[in-house]
């Protein structure tokens, strides 16, 4: 009991330190680039951007007040430890983002702003998700919709929000550039997410049906020191009983594996796929 305590403590304090982390990542992409060029990257930066411009209103501060009445109608709605977490990192990422807006930014270029901006805000908020935080903003407005509307997908509320905000940002400072530029932010963002959470070692997945199978696997076994995985389906043109190869290779290998199935057999259908992400033997070990 006593180390399952201690586990979870230690457990916590990890994940409290990357939820600070993340958001001082997340507010150097706003402070120091999206802000300063009357970008936004949605949700309640966007309205935050819009009152800092229009009314002088420090960005940081709109946000803890825009988050304030979030957190009261969430707090019942989501665990103790994710409300913990995303208190810290809203507070935090506000704080930040005040602290790092009295320095210069570092650029004035808003595509240059668009592309770094959303790529720091994706990799800030990808280490809040890693220690299952959050920033508040769209994440609570989500979680509160959905007791609403149950049925309703967190990604399709993120994205209205998005849209809506993106929107007003362009009709308030009339510059239909805002618009085209926050939209890459955001996109960049998402792509940045995707990679740190599924990766970037990208590998193809080959599908191979033959009836030499046997000779193709061990060529291949030998040759290209693959390993391959027998799957069995059933051709339904010719409703015959057919045995597909496996096999999970590195980009340089493709074409080494098409040679030896074609060489083997030339009437054999093979079939090449991206894939994500492979663990183990051969490749990434976790």
């Amino acid at each position: 009991m006593y180390l399952e305590e201690k586990y979870n403590f230690k457990k916590m304090i990890i994940e409290v330190i990357g939820t600070m982390l993340g958001a001082l990542i997340m507010a150097i992409g706003v402070a120091l680039f999206l802000l300063p060029n009357q970008l936004s990257s949605g949700g309640v930066s966007g309205v935050a951007t819009i009152t800092y411009y229009l009314l002088h209103i420090p960005m940081g501060t709109m946000i803890l007040l825009i988050n304030t009445p979030l957190f009261i109608m969430a707090m019942f709605k989501i665990g103790k430890s994710f409300f913990i977490k995303s208190l810290i990192g809203t507070i935090s990422l506000s704080v930040f983002i005040d602290i790092l807006d009295q320095l210069e930014p570092l650029t004035n270029d808003r595509f240059l702003a668009c592309i770094y901006g959303g790529i720091i805000i994706g990799l800030g908020t990808a280490i809040l998700l890693k220690v299952n935080s959050s920033s508040g903003g769209t994440d609570l407005v989500s979680y509160i919709a959905r007791e609403y509307r149950p049925t309703i997908t967190m990604s399709k509320v993120i994205i209205i929000i998005d849209i809506i905000i993106v929107s007003l940002n362009v009709v308030f400072f009339k510059e239909i550039e805002i618009g085209l530029y926050s939209a890459i932010a955001i996109y960049l963002m998402g792509k940045i997410i995707d990679i740190v959470f599924e990766g970037i070692y990208f590998t193809k997945l080959l599908l191979i049906v033959s009836n030499k199978n046997e000779e193709i696997a061990k060529a291949i076994g030998d040759k290209i020191r693959r390993g391959t995985t027998g799957l069995y389906g059933k051709g339904m043109y010719t409703q015959e009983d057919k045995l597909v190869l496996m096999c999970a290779a590195s980009r340089g290998d493709i074409s080494k594996i098409k040679i030896i199935a074609r060489k083997i057999d030339p009437k054999s259908f093979i079939v090449i796929t991206n894939s994500r992400e492979v663990v183990g033997l051969g490749f990434k070990k976790t």
